[in-house]
């Protein structure tokens, strides 16, 4: 829900140069591959945003091998202890094509 509604700002709308209809499209591809992960929160806190907590712990425990996200610094190299880079979103696209 968290990712829907960052990517429904206008910044961010506007920097990606989709139509609603369209972001709403890629919100639904999104959901659709997404799996459900169970969290675990032992270890916590780790980062200096406690709201990008979840966000790790979904990563750390759902065995990602990235997080990807606009917000790097905020994971610096917390994410990296767990085994999980961090990338940009033009990051991963340019390893998709």
């Amino acid at each position: 829900m968290e990712y829907e509604a960052v990517c429904g700002r206008p910044e961010h709308q506007l920097a990606c140069g989709l139509s609603e209809g369209e972001l709403e499209v890629f919100i639904t591809a999104v959901i659709s591959l997404a799996e459900p992960v169970e969290a675990r929160f032992l270890w916590r806190p780790q980062l200096r945003d406690p709201a990008d907590e979840m966000a790790l712990a979904a990563a750390v425990n759902g065995r990602a091998h990235a997080l990807v996200t606009f917000n790097r610094r905020d994971f610096g190299p917390v994410a990296s202890r767990f085994g999980i880079e961090v990338l940009l979103p033009r990051e991963l696209i340019g390893r998709i094509k």
